[in-house]
């Protein structure tokens, strides 16, 4: 089958980390897969391997648009978060009788996924006239679509040296305690660097390149990488690949976002997500809803609100107990997790049961 997948790249990388990994997780399920994204840049960097099986088209490009549109009209169509694919290229879709669309929403762990999952709505008006699209919602729960999960994931993780790994990227370890930080800019931040700084026993900070870098640099503008217990490296930019290992490589991982959460949580270690900030705060609720999902422990829960600048709440570094407790409750979340089909697996079931006239008909309330 044919596939088409739609992105816009908004800001710092997720929706494009997502349809990459969904783009190629379809590709070595067998399908032909083109990704139509805005400004693709960034994949030079995020996955500078490529993937067999899938093509990127420059949406912003008139002569590569124009000669893709010329090929055949894909199967499936995707539109990645609401993205609004171009009106020229969804009326030749739309032309082309039966076709399937489905628009793939942002990952939450609020009740109204279970409900609002593989819906149809019905296209009255515009260049998709007469199509029908269907929402499909990644989640925790086997009621939804599921999270991105490669195949080899577990074989990959398994294999992992990290020695060897933090060897190749000149880090002389000592056994000190590993932290990597992918953030936004946490009023906390500061706070967390001092108690680090203060700890018993040592840990050394890997930073990643973009803003977190720039937040560490505004709290500490000194060019000194040691800060009494604590240790800063400052990492370049990684690939896909490259971030699961700083993942594997590290006690507790600092992420942000939704691509970056899930692979924390596949990782298996002791995290704390900054939920993408919204207006009137309503990330806070989708952080009790994820923090639900997880069946956090209590000390768990006010860390992250602290971290999410949520509810007055202080940021306090755990204690070896207390990190541990957090490392078990993460790798229960990842084992019911993993007991579930992921969500490539689940959108192409679901894709084929719609091509099938006695497929799934569920009706928008």
């Amino acid at each position: 089958m044919r596939w088409d997948i739609f992105c816009k790249v908004i800001d710092n990388f997720g929706d494009i980390a997502i349809s990459w990994r969904l783009a190629c997780q379809l590709a070595q399920r067998g399908a032909r897969v083109r990704l139509w994204v805005d400004d693709p840049s960034a994949l030079d960097w995020l996955a500078p391997q490529g993937c067999d099986g899938v093509a990127v088209i420059p949406w912003s490009d008139p002569v590569a648009v124009a000669l893709a549109a010329a090929e055949a009209v894909p199967d499936v169509l995707i539109e990645a978060f609401g993205c609004d694919p171009a009106p020229e290229l969804l009326a030749r879709f739309a032309a082309c009788g039966r076709r399937t669309w489905i628009n793939l929403e942002y990952l939450s762990a609020e009740p109204y996924v279970e409900r609002l999952h593989r819906l149809p709505s019905p296209v009255f008006r515009g260049p998709g006239e007469g199509l029908t699209k269907h929402f499909f919602y990644p989640g925790f729960t086997p009621a939804t679509g599921g999270l991105l999960r490669e195949d080899d994931l577990p074989a990959r993780r398994a294999a992992f040296d990290r020695s060897a790994w933090l060897k190749d990227h000149g880090m002389a370890w000592q056994g000190e305690g590993l932290v990597s930080l992918f953030c936004y800019e946490p009023q906390a931040l500061g706070r967390l660097l001092d108690q680090l700084a203060a700890a018993p026993t040592p840990h050394r900070l890997l930073v990643t390149a973009g803003r977190a870098t720039a937040a560490v640099r505004a709290v500490w503008p000194s060019p000194n990488s040691q800060h009494g217990a604590l240790s800063v490296s400052f990492l370049p930019m990684l690939s896909q690949h490259g971030y699961d290992e700083l993942l594997w490589a590290c006690d507790f991982n600092f992420v942000r976002g939704e691509d970056s959460v899930i692979r924390a949580l596949w990782a298996g270690h002791a995290f704390a997500w900054q939920i993408y900030p919204q207006d009137d705060d309503v990330h806070h609720i989708k952080l009790e809803a994820f923090l639900d999902t997880l069946e956090a422990p209590p000390a768990w829960r006010t860390f992250h609100r602290a971290w999410n600048d949520a509810d007055g709440e202080v940021l306090t570094w755990p204690d070896a107990a207390t990190h541990d407790d957090w490392t078990g409750a993460a790798q229960q979340a990842r084992a019911r997790l993993l007991a579930q089909d992921d969500l490539a697996t689940q959108l192409v079931r679901f894709v084929d049961a719609l091509s099938d006239p006695a497929g799934p008909r569920r009706a928008a309330p």
